[in-house]
């Protein structure tokens, strides 16, 4: 075989690999860029939910701040015998429900439970000596929310009798164009079921 011979076998089998690499080449290329783009889309899915997470919990942190400001507000004006006051923090329509601890049955509309207030307070001689809210747990889903608590007051009668009551309350609450209200609340106190009476001075 000649010299001229064995060059040219030599430059043939140099671009017959060539040839061969180069596809190999592209193909490694092509699994770089995916393994790349698909690493940036992992990224950016992680960093959108953790934002995503750290966004709902910081509304919630909030949601539940405001709700315990709305009782904040109530206590202060059931302190002050402030019956607008109170029902600032109810939603005014007659989608409003109150099962109040004495009868009637049930207050269906703001304008119903609001008189329930006004006769509370009329029947009550002087200032508020007590009001407070114990235990106050409140948990948000989205635009709804619920809260329980005990809540006890002292005051006088018009009678001259001391009224010492401690009740159950348990209040749902609707969020609507950015504020908490109050659209349903349960009062009750615990029933002796032997002899049917009520214990209003129960201990939380």
């Amino acid at each position: 075989m000649t010299t001229q011979s064995i060059t040219l076998k030599s430059f043939a089998l140099a671009a017959e690999e060539g040839r061969t690499q180069q596809p190999l080449k592209r193909r490694c290329t092509l699994h770089t860029k995916n393994v790349m783009y698909r690493s940036v889309l992992a990224i950016t899915a992680c960093t959108a939910l953790f934002f995503s997470i750290r966004k709902i919990s910081y509304g919630q942190q909030n949601d539940e701040a405001q709700i315990r400001a709305l009782e904040h507000y109530f206590a202060d004006a059931f302190k002050a015998k402030d019956v607008d006051g109170i029902m600032a923090n109810y939603e005014h329509s007659q989608n409003l429900v109150f099962f109040d601890v004495v009868p009637r049955r049930e207050y269906l509309g703001w304008d119903a439970y609001k008189r329930d207030w006004e006769g509370l307070f009329a029947s009550l001689d002087g200032p508020i000596t007590l009001f407070e809210i114990k235990e106050l747990t409140v948990n948000v889903d989205g635009n709804l929310a619920y809260s329980y608590s005990f809540q006890h007051y002292l005051a006088k009668t018009k009678g001259d009798q001391s009224r010492n009551v401690t009740v159950r309350v348990t209040d749902v609450y609707r969020k609507s164009g950015g504020k908490w209200l109050i659209v349903q609340e349960h009062v009750s106190v615990p029933v002796d079921p032997q002899t049917g009476k009520a214990d209003r001075q129960f201990k939380p």
